[in-house]
C-alpha cells in the first residue's frame, strides 16, 4: 500500500507490467509518491479542476493528481505498454481518468475540454519537453486554453525558461516563456528519484499565462529573438542583420544602443523591435 492510495507500489506496477523505461522514449520513471503529491499539489486547488498530464508511464503522478482530488484527469501516453497499469488506476477512480494512447507532440487536447479551461502538470520526457512547451505558448489566440502549467525539466531547461535579461541562462526560450507567462522553479528533484536514474537533477517550474501579454506579432518576436541570440556574442547592429529590416531601425523602435548585446536586452525591448519588425514587413519595404 501506498502513502498516497490503496494501489500496488510503483515498483511492483513496473515489474508487472514490464516497463522497463526506454531511452528513445524519454522516459525516466518517477516511483516516491510522496514527490508525485508534491507536484500535483503545485497545481493549487484541483477540486474543479481537469488536468491534462503528458507521458504518465506507470502513473504515478496520475495517481497524486487524482488522490489530491483532480475532478479529471486526461493522460495521454504513447507508450501501449503502460496503457495497463493506467486501466487499473482508472478502475480505482471510476469516470475521472481518461486515457488517450498518442503522441504528445501531434495531439491536441483542446476538442476534449469543451468550455473547460485545464491545466497542465506532467513530468515531461525530456526528449520533447521543450518542444511541447513551445507549442504550448504558441498558441493562438491568446490566452491558451490552460490556466497554469506545473512542468518538470532538466534543471539546465528550467534555468533558461525563467531566465530574464543579464541572466547567462537568457535566450530565446526565456524570452518567449516570460512574454507570454509568470514564470518560477518550485523545487528540484534528485537524480536518485528517478528510475533509471539520469544525470542531471530536474526541477519543477510553474508557468502561469498572462491574460494581456505586451502587444505584438508572435513570430516577429521569435524572429528578432531568434536573430539576436543566434550570434548572442555579436552586437545587435550585427546579429540582427539577417532580418528584413535595418537592425538600427529595430534597436531605435526599442530605445536600445545598436550596440549592446542579447543578453541585456529586456523583453519589452524584444516586444518593441518585434513590433517594428512587423511594421517594416507589412509595409513592403526595407528600412
Amino acid at each position: 500500500m501506498s502513502v498516497i492510495d490503496d494501489l500496488p507500489p510503483l515498483r511492483d506496477v513496473i515489474k508487472r507490467h514490464a516497463l522497463s523505461a526506454r531511452k528513445s522514449l524519454g522516459q525516466n520513471f518517477l516511483l516516491d509518491l510522496n514527490l508525485t503529491a508534491r507536484i500535483a499539489r503545485a497545481a493549487g486547488s484541483l477540486q474543479d479542476a481537469t488536468v491534462i498530464e503528458i507521458g504518465p508511464g506507470p502513473g504515478g503522478l496520475t495517481r497524486a493528481l487524482l488522490a489530491v482530488g483532480a475532478k479529471h484527469v486526461i493522460a495521454i501516453e504513447r507508450d501501449e505498454r503502460a496503457l495497463g497499469a493506467l486501466e487499473e488506476i482508472s478502475d480505482r477512480y471510476p469516470g475521472r481518468l481518461t486515457i488517450i494512447n498518442a503522441d504528445a507532440t501531434d495531439f491536441n487536447p483542446r476538442p476534449l475540454l469543451g468550455t473547460t479551461r485545464a491545466k497542465i502538470v506532467a513530468n515531461l520526457p525530456y526528449n520533447i519537453a521543450t518542444a511541447l512547451l513551445i507549442r504550448w505558448l504558441s498558441i493562438e489566440p491568446w490566452p491558451p486554453w490552460y490556466d497554469i502549467m506545473v512542468l518538470m525539466f532538466q534543471r539546465e531547461v528550467a534555468e533558461r525558461i525563467v531566465a530574464r535579461e543579464n541572466e547567462d541562462a537568457y535566450g530565446r526560450l526565456g524570452v518567449l516563456s516570460n512574454w507570454r507567462a509568470e514564470t518560477k522553479i518550485l523545487f528540484d528533484i534528485s537524480p536518485a528519484a528517478f528510475v533509471p536514474q539520469p544525470q542531471v537533477t530536474s526541477s519543477v517550474v510553474r508557468l502561469i499565462p498572462r491574460d494581456n501579454p505586451e502587444p505584438c506579432d508572435r513570430r516577429s518576436l521569435e524572429q528578432v529573438a531568434a536573430a539576436a541570440f543566434g550570434h548572442r556574442r555579436k552586437m545587435l547592429r550585427q546579429s540582427l542583420k539577417s532580418l528584413p529590416a535595418d537592425p538600427a531601425s529595430l534597436a531605435a523602435a526599442a530605445g536600445i544602443d545598436p550596440t549592446r548585446r542579447a543578453e541585456t536586452v529586456s523583453i519589452s525591448g524584444f516586444v518593441a523591435m518585434a513590433r517594428e519588425l512587423a511594421s517594416i514587413v507589412g509595409s513592403g519595404k526595407r528600412l
